[in-house]
C-alpha cells in the first residue's frame, strides 16, 4: 500500500525548461538567457542554445583562466608580463600598454574588465602560454570542464573569427562559475573606471551605472554579434545571471538589460522548502522496536517560483504502508513528490533519520496479533 501525506506548502513552481513558454515577454536579444544563481532555475530562454560571436564577453573566459592560476598561486598580483609588438599593435578597444613595457597582472585584469583591453587579452595571453593561439587550446580545455559544451575559443580578446563561437546558455556557466570560484576577485568586475598611462576609461557595462543591483560582468560587441552583454545583478541575497546578444544598439544593451533583470527580480522569487537533514514527516513502522521513523530529506530544497501563481503546488510523500523493519539510517524508504501545474512531476528520495530494529520473535508475533485483531502495525 503506498501512503501520501501532504505537506503544509501551497506554492507554484514555474517548470525550469518551460518557464519562456509561460509568459509573454519579448525582447529586442536575438539569443538570451536569464538564470538563478542559486537554484540554476532557467527563468527565461530565447534562442539560449544558438551558436554566436562572443565578441568581447570572450574576455570573462581570458579573465577566468588568470584568475584560475592567482587562486592557484602560480601567478601573483604583482608579477608583471612582457608587452610584445603584436599585443601592442592590436586594433579595437585598447588599455594602450607599451611595447616592451612590463605590466602588473592586477593592472592587466582592470585594463581588460574595465577597459576591454584587445592588447591588454594578448599581453595575458602570451605571458601564460607563450602565443594566443596556445592560450586559446587553454580556454577550450577549461570550457570543457565547466561544461560549455557549445564554445570555441580561437583567440583570448574576441576579435571575429567564423570559429570563435559559444552560446548563452554557455556564457551563463561561466559567469555563475566566476562568481561562484572567485568571490575575492570578482570585485574587479564592479569597477566604473581605470586609468593606465595617464587614460582614464570606464566600464562598459551599463547595468552597473543603475540602481539595479548590478555588479558585473562583461559587454561585447562587432559588426556580426550586434551588441551584447553577459550582467549579474544581486538584490537581498538573490543573485541572478543575464546573457543577451544580437542587439541592435547601445542603447538598447542598456534598456534591454535593465528591463530584463528588473523583470526577473520582480517576477520571480526563491523559496526554502526544506533544510537538508530536515524531518519532512514520519512514517509507520511493521514490526520494529519503535513504531515510526523519521523521513529526513538530505539536501536543501529551495525553488524559484513565479510570485503570482506560487499557490498551485502540491507536496506529498509517498512510502510503502507500513515500513518493513529492519531499517537503517540513511536507507532510501520514501519519496517527496512535487506536483506541478502542467508540468513533469519532481520526485526526491527521502532516507530514514535513524535505526529501527526488527523485533525479537514473541515480540513480532504479538504485534502480528496485535494487527490482526486491531488494524494496528506493531
Amino acid at each position: 500500500m503506498i501512503k501520501k501525506l501532504g505537506v503544509v506548502f501551497t506554492v507554484a513552481l514555474i517548470a525550469l525548461s518551460a518557464a519562456p513558454g509561460a509568459f509573454a515577454l519579448e525582447t529586442l536579444g536575438k539569443q538570451v538567457i536569464i538564470i538563478d544563481a542559486k537554484t540554476n532555475a532557467v527563468l527565461f530562454e530565447k534562442n539560449a542554445d544558438e551558436l554566436m560571436p562572443p565578441s568581447s564577453m570572450s574576455k570573462i573566459m581570458t579573465i577566468y583562466r588568470l584568475f584560475e592560476l592567482l587562486k592557484d598561486k602560480r601567478l601573483s598580483m604583482g608579477d608583471t608580463f612582457r608587452v610584445s609588438e603584436k599585443a601592442w599593435r592590436k586594433q579595437g578597444s585598447k588599455m594602450f600598454v607599451s611595447v616592451n613595457s612590463r605590466v602588473k597582472i592586477e593592472d592587466l585584469i582592470r585594463g581588460i574588465i574595465v577597459q576591454s583591453g584587445n592588447d591588454a587579452t594578448i599581453v595575458v595571453a602570451e605571458g601564460i602560454a607563450g602565443t594566443e593561439s596556445a592560450f586559446a587550446d587553454e580556454l577550450n580545455e577549461l570550457a570543457k570542464r565547466l561544461g560549455m559544451n557549445n564554445s570555441t575559443f580561437r583567440n583570448a580578446s574576441g576579435w571575429p573569427d567564423p570559429e570563435h563561437q559559444t552560446t548563452a546558455r554557455d556564457l551563463a556557466k561561466l559567469a555563475l562559475a566566476t562568481i561562484q570560484n572567485f568571490p575575492e576577485y570578482y570585485k574587479y568586475y564592479g569597477e566604473k573606471t581605470f586609468t593606465y598611462n595617464g587614460i582614464k576609461q570606464s566600464n562598459r557595462n551599463p547595468a552597473i551605472y543603475r540602481n539595479i543591483g548590478a555588479d558585473g560582468l562583461k559587454t561585447g560587441h562587432t559588426e556580426a554579434a550586434g551588441y551584447g552583454l553577459t550582467a549579474s545583478a544581486e538584490r537581498k541575497g538573490r543573485r541572478i545571471i543575464l546573457v543577451i546578444n544580437g542587439l541592435p544598439s547601445k542603447k538598447a544593451r542598456s534598456t534591454e538589460s535593465e528591463r530584463l533583470i528588473d523583470w526577473a527580480f520582480r517576477t520571480f522569487g526563491n523559496y526554502k522548502l526544506f533544510s537538508a537533514g530536515e524531518q519532512v514527516t514520519e512514517a509507520e513502522v511493521w514490526l520494529g522496536n519503535q513504531p515510526k521513523v523519521s523521513l529526513v530529506i538530505e539536501k536543501e530544497l529551495e525553488l524559484t517560483l513565479n510570485r503570482r501563481v506560487r499557490r498551485d503546488m502540491k507536496v506529498s510523500v509517498a512510502y510503502q504502508e507500513p515500513l518493513p523493519a529492519p531499517i537503517r539510517k540513511g536507507d532510501t524508504v520514501a519519496i517527496l513528490k512535487v506536483e506541478l501545474p502542467g508540468q513533469e512531476n519532481m520526485e526526491i528520495p527521502l532516507v530514514a533519520g535513524e535505526d529501527v530494529n526488527r523485533l525479537g520473535l514473541f515480540s513480532r508475533w504479538g504485534a502480528s496479533l496485535k494487527y490482526i485483531l486491531l488494524g494496528k502495525s506493531g
